[in-house]
C-alpha cells in the first residue's frame, strides 16, 4: 500500500489556520494515507521508499525495515548534502545531475544505482535548475520502477559538499569578479546594502565595465572585474522592481557606492535546496 511522509502542517501567519504542504495536499486528493515520520510509514507493507527532498536523517533502524533510495539532484559523490543545486550554480559547473541512490545512515554515502547527466545553461536559477532536475529525476525513477533497480554502483571520486546555504554565502563581494557575482544571485536571494538598508538583487547579468568596486553607474555596479547590470531589486520592506526605476528614484550622488560585509553566518533557505 502507498503512503507519504512530509512535514506536518504549518501556520503560514500567525492568525492563519495550519495548512498543509504541497505534497500532503496532493496525496490527499488521491486518497493516499499522509505520515509525519518515517517510523510510521512502516506499518503500510511498502516494498521500497522513494525519498526526495526530505532534508532529515532517516533512523537507521527503519532502514533496516524498508529499503530505501533516494533522488539525489547532483552527479555522486560531488556535492553530497543539503544544498547541490546551488553549490553547482556557485562553483560554475557546466554540469549536474541526478543519482538514484540507495540511502544509507551516511550523508549521501550510499551506491548509485542510476544516473542521468544535465547541462548548467548559463542563464540557468537555482529555481529552474531545480524544476529541470525534477522532471529528469522523476522520469529516472518511473523507468527504474519499472525496469528494476538493478545493483548498485559505488561512488567513485573525491567527494564535496553542499552545505546549506548561508546569508555571507549570498552577500554581494563587489570586489570579486562580475562573472562570480553573477553566479551568487542566480543561486537566488543575493543581497548588499544600499545607505545602511539591505537591498536584494533578484536578477542581473554580468558585463564589461570598469571602476571602483561597488561603484553605481545608473543600473550598472562595478566589480573586481567587470561589471554586474542589476535587472530587478527588492529595497528593503518593498516589493521587487525593475533596477532602473530603483536608481532613478534613489538618485545616487556621483561616487556613491553600495556594499554588503559578509559573515554574518545566518542560514538562509534558497530556492530549490535539496538533501
Amino acid at each position: 500500500m502507498a503512503v507519504v511522509v512530509t512535514r506536518p502542517d504549518t501556520r503560514r501567519s500567525r492568525s492563519a489556520a495550519p495548512s498543509p504542504t504541497p505534497v500532503k495536499a496532493l496525496a490527499e486528493s488521491y486518497g493516499v494515507p499522509v505520515e509525519y515520520t518515517p517510523r510510521g510509514c512502516l506499518g503500510y507493507g511498502a516494498a521500497l521508499g522513494v525519498v526526495v527532498a526530505y532534508g532529515r536523517i532517516i533512523p537507521a533502524d527503519v532502514l533496516g525495515e524498508l529499503d530505501m533510495v533516494n533522488v539525489h539532484f547532483s552527479l555522486l559523490p560531488r556535492w553530497r548534502g543539503a544544498a547541490p543545486v546551488e553549490r553547482a550554480l556557485l562553483a560554475g559547473d557546466k554540469t549536474t545531475g541526478v543519482c538514484l541512490m540507495k540511502v544509507e545512515e551516511g550523508l549521501d554515502t550510499g551506491p548509485v544505482y542510476q544516473r542521468a547527466e544535465l547541462a548548467i545553461r548559463p542563464s540557468d536559477t537555482a529555481a529552474e535548475l531545480t524544476d529541470r532536475l525534477a522532471r529528469l529525476g522523476a522520469a529516472l525513477v518511473v523507468n527504474a520502477l519499472a525496469g528494476g533497480l538493478g545493483v548498485p554502483e559505488p561512488q567513485v571520486g573525491e567527494p564535496t559538499y553542499a552545505a546549506k546555504l548561508t546569508s555571507a554565502d549570498l552577500a554581494l563581494d563587489w570586489t570579486r569578479p562580475a562573472v562570480e557575482l553573477e553566479r551568487v544571485v542566480r543561486a537566488g536571494r543575493a543581497w548588499t546594502t544600499w545607505r545602511g538598508e539591505r537591498l536584494l538583487v533578484l536578477d542581473a547579468t554580468a558585463t564589461q565595465g570598469q571602476g571602483p568596486p561597488g561603484r553605481l553607474d545608473g543600473d550598472l555596479v562595478y566589480a573586481g572585474t567587470g561589471a554586474l547590470r542589476l535587472v530587478k531589486v527588492q529595497p528593503q520592506a518593498r516589493r521587487p522592481m525593475d533596477a532602473a526605476s530603483w536608481s532613478r528614484g534613489v538618485r545616487p550622488s556621483p561616487g556613491e557606492t553600495v556594499g554588503a560585509t559578509p559573515g554574518s553566518g545566518e542560514v538562509v533557505q534558497a530556492p530549490g535546496t535539496q538533501s
